[in-house]
């Protein structure tokens, strides 16, 4: 296996009633504070006022960027850029899932540049400087409370990438199980499929590796196949939503990677699939995984999917390497489809194949995706089609 270092300084507060510590922390970093959150379910649920109240008692200055889309654009990015540089912001606060997250770290790098802070995304520039960050978790999804990596669009360019850096990452997490309550059944499935995908490109890797990563990884996806069925059914469990929401955080902090190397492949195709159609990224990943799944099935990878048919899904051990990984694909299929409800293909969704061919290259950067198994364009062209 390969060396690694592994260090994630977030300092996390997970439960009920934590917002108690909101002032004291973003008073760490200065007095004038940006708040940053989506179309206004925070208002709806009570959080907007519980936050907003928790900062005005502290002292502290409070500015507001509203409106951050469930595809983060990169105007919502130039925009809080702007405001950093206008107002002299001290510390941004992040209210939102992976969305607001992501943009508020693009907003954070922005800030301390002249540039267009779309060249952080498009990789002409690296973050190496940005105001720092707090965020309040309101969905189970892409691990932004407790990474550096940060997904933004340009619908202009139909482009959809993702930059990261160090200094992006949170300084502090407040997730409170709670706050997702009112997250409704789709968007927790939808944020089920990603959990898994995130766990899903780094397990599927023909690289030797530690057992223990391994252990840990099919324990989280467990977690998710036990408990997105009952958060669905039962909004307000508190388990099930704790959770889903701590599985969340550790699918992509960095630490089951361990010093596994290799490119992810299900979520560059998905990029191109919310960059052009701007669909909710877990449900094209739920559509898209299945058949990558099947499409690097081979007698050399069929051994990878063992651990996931015993272990999650609780297939007989004496099935053949083939017939355990064939098993595995299905009971996916049936967890994604039919237990959570996700539409199965990109045809439901009223998308056809119309752009497959660039979409494929752009998702390969015009090269080739090198992760489980190599990926030319050709190839996430038929996995493309056989989404359809």
């Amino acid at each position: 296996m390969n060396e690694f270092i592994y260090d994630v300084p977030v300092k996390v507060y997970f439960g009920e009633n934590q917002l108690k510590h909101l002032g004291e922390e973003l008073k760490k970093f200065g007095t004038r504070v940006l708040m940053t959150y989506g179309g206004g379910s925070i208002k709806k649920i009570g959080l907007y006022d519980k936050v907003v109240s928790e900062i005005k008692n502290s002292g502290l200055e409070l500015y507001e960027l509203s409106g951050i889309e469930p595809n983060p654009k990169i105007s919502s990015v130039r925009e809080g850029a702007k405001i950093c540089k206008e107002k002299n912001i001290d510390v941004l606060l992040a209210v939102g899932g992976g969305s607001t997250i992501d943009a508020t770290k693009g907003i954070g790098a922005g800030a301390k540049v002249d540039f267009d802070p779309w060249l952080f995304y498009t990789g002409e520039e690296k973050i190496e400087d940005g105001l720092p960050i707090v965020c309040i978790l309101t969905n189970s999804a892409t691990g932004s409370e407790m990474n550096v990596n940060s997904v933004v669009s340009n619908p202009e360019t139909n482009d959809k990438f993702g930059t990261k850096g160090l200094v992006s990452r949170p300084k502090v997490s407040f997730l409170d199980p709670t706050v997702t309550y009112s997250v409704n059944a789709y968007h927790t499935a939808c944020g089920a499929a990603d959990i898994i995908s995130h766990i899903f490109e780094v397990y599927f890797n023909l690289n030797p590796d530690l057992y223990m990563l391994d252990t840990v990884m099919e324990g989280l996806i467990k977690t998710v196949v036990k408990f997105a069925p009952i958060a669905i059914k039962d909004p307000t469990n508190y388990e099930a939503r704790a959770n889903l929401m701590w599985a969340s955080t550790w699918a992509l902090n960095g630490f089951i990677r361990g010093g596994k190397q290799g490119g992810w492949s299900c979520h560059p195709i998905e990029h191109e699939l919310s960059a052009f159609y701007d669909i909710t990224h877990g449900l094209g990943l739920a559509i898209v995984t299945p058949r990558w799944m099947k499409y690097c099935l081979s007698e050399k990878t069929a051994w990878r999917y063992r651990g996931i048919g015993e272990n999650v899904f609780g297939l007989d051990k004496n099935l053949s390497d083939m017939e355990m990984a064939e098993k595995t694909i299905s009971k996916m299929e049936e967890f994604l489809f039919k237990t959570l409800n996700l539409q199965s293909t990109l045809t439901e969704i009223g998308i056809d194949e119309t752009h497959f061919e660039i979409m494929a290259k752009k998702a390969c950067n015009f090269k080739a995706i090198n992760g489980f198994i190599k990926l030319e364009p050709s190839d996430v062209e038929k996995i493309l089609k056989d989404c359809l």
